[in-house]
């Protein structure tokens, strides 16, 4: 399964890079996410409640960066269990570019289900995974710009 998209944050590409690899950030961002511990450098382990379809479970995983180029991009890597529910695992290519409004993030996405998830079929899971990175990249957008008010 593979998503793509873009999200124009009013802020400049520092500003973006340095909430890209904040824990706290990407913890207010995450839909479901009760824990994200670790950093950039060494990954970060994180503990996600969802409910897909009619499967409710707590996925547990590690996400770590790979081919980082700061400010510019890197990849996301990540893979969570949640149980008898089943696994996710996938990557997402994230890259900042700057523009008159202030940085675009653009994002492509690939992930795989297993378990319980892929029984639920692709239209389902498919359309789980376009909300929560919809969802992910909207919060950071409002995190990421109401932040700087606070400065």
């Amino acid at each position: 399964m593979e998503l793509s998209g873009t999200q124009m944050i009013a802020a400049d590409r520092e500003t973006v890079w340095t909430h890209l690899n904040d824990a706290e950030t990407l913890k207010a961002c995450i839909p479901g996410c009760e824990e994200l511990t670790g950093n950039a450098q060494e990954g970060f382990e994180a503990v996600v409640k969802q409910k897909v379809g009619p499967v409710k479970a707590t996925f547990k995983g590690q996400v770590t960066l790979e081919n980082v180029n700061a400010p510019e991009s890197y990849t996301l890597v990540g893979e969570g269990k949640g149980g008898v529910a089943g696994f996710a695992k996938g990557s997402a290519d994230v890259s900042l570019a700057p523009v008159s409004e202030g940085t675009e993030l653009t994002y492509a996405v690939e992930a795989k289900v297993g378990g319980k998830l892929a029984q639920l079929g692709s239209r389902v899971v498919g359309g789980f995974a376009r909300k929560m990175a919809d969802a992910f990249f909207e919060n950071f957008k409002a995190h990421v710009e109401g932040a700087g008010d606070n400065a």
